[in-house]
């Protein structure tokens, strides 16, 4: 998406993984979101040099390495800009999408990421960020399977908490295997994928029970569905705070 590894697509085993950084405050004096959508899709190299400079939680050289790789993946690779809802406590957001898509052998992938993003700026140029709600999917096959991440976007330090992942029709008798793992922060700063062992399914999903660090930060989870009509791999990103006010913003 916008400032983050998004998702590898492998060949039979399609996977999503993905890490960004956080902290910012509230967008002021800012170039326009159309002019960084604008940068985003640009094909020179240097294009988010106009918009973007060094900052918390904001490294320019990095997101565009990312950006180039990201674009190896999935050549058309589109990035889509808008002012979003804003929070509780009145900070204007951002939502970004990207989509994409590529062949690979007798696999058509498809992706779609979405980030709900809170920006801050320093004259003319965004120098920071926070990422508020963070989701991607990537899938196989002609049919979209219909998916439903049931993963909080935050949890308290130390709770126990659910990861969901069903499928919402009804499996009529398909056999099903899928496999759920965290996202370690050197996997996402070298795109990588965490290694997503196969497991048979029952129930219609995945249904996994974890503790949160006792430290506030992120967790990112990393998900693998293979369906006889295709392949959905995801990732959702889970932030960890202390205090219960973090928890719905």
């Amino acid at each position: 998406m916008l400032l983050r590894p998004l998702l590898q697509a492998l060949a039979c085993t399609a996977v999503a993984a993905a890490g960004l950084p956080f902290m910012a405050i509230p967008l002021r004096a800012a170039p326009s979101l159309q002019a960084l959508q604008d940068a985003l899709n640009s094909t020179a190299p240097d294009s988010l040099n106009a918009v973007l400079e060094p900052g918390e939680g904001l490294d320019p050289q990095q997101v565009e390495r990312q950006r180039q790789l990201l674009r190896q993946q999935f050549p058309d690779a589109t990035w889509s800009v808008k002012a979003g809802a804003p929070l509780r406590d009145g900070r204007a957001t951002t939502d970004l999408t990207v989509t994409g898509s590529r062949q690979q052998g007798p696999f058509a992938f498809r992706f779609v990421a979405q980030q709900q993003l809170v920006l801050g700026a320093a004259g003319n140029r965004f120098n920071r960020q926070e990422v508020i709600r963070e989701t991607s999917l990537l899938r196989t096959g002609d049919d979209d399977l219909k998916v439903t991440l049931q993963i909080p976007d935050a949890v308290l330090t130390g709770q126990r908490y659910d990861l969901d992942v069903v499928f919402d029709d009804p499996l009529e008798g398909a056999v099903v295997a899928g496999s759920i793992r965290p996202v370690t922060a050197g996997e996402q700063l070298r795109l990588l994928t965490p290694d997503l062992p196969l497991e048979a399914l029952g129930g219609g999903g995945l249904f996994k029970s974890v503790q949160a660090p006792y430290q506030p930060g992120t967790q990112t989870w990393a998900v693998l569905l293979v369906h006889p009509k295709g392949i959905v791999a995801g990732s959702k990103q889970v932030r960890v705070v202390a205090d219960k006010a973090g928890l719905n913003l």
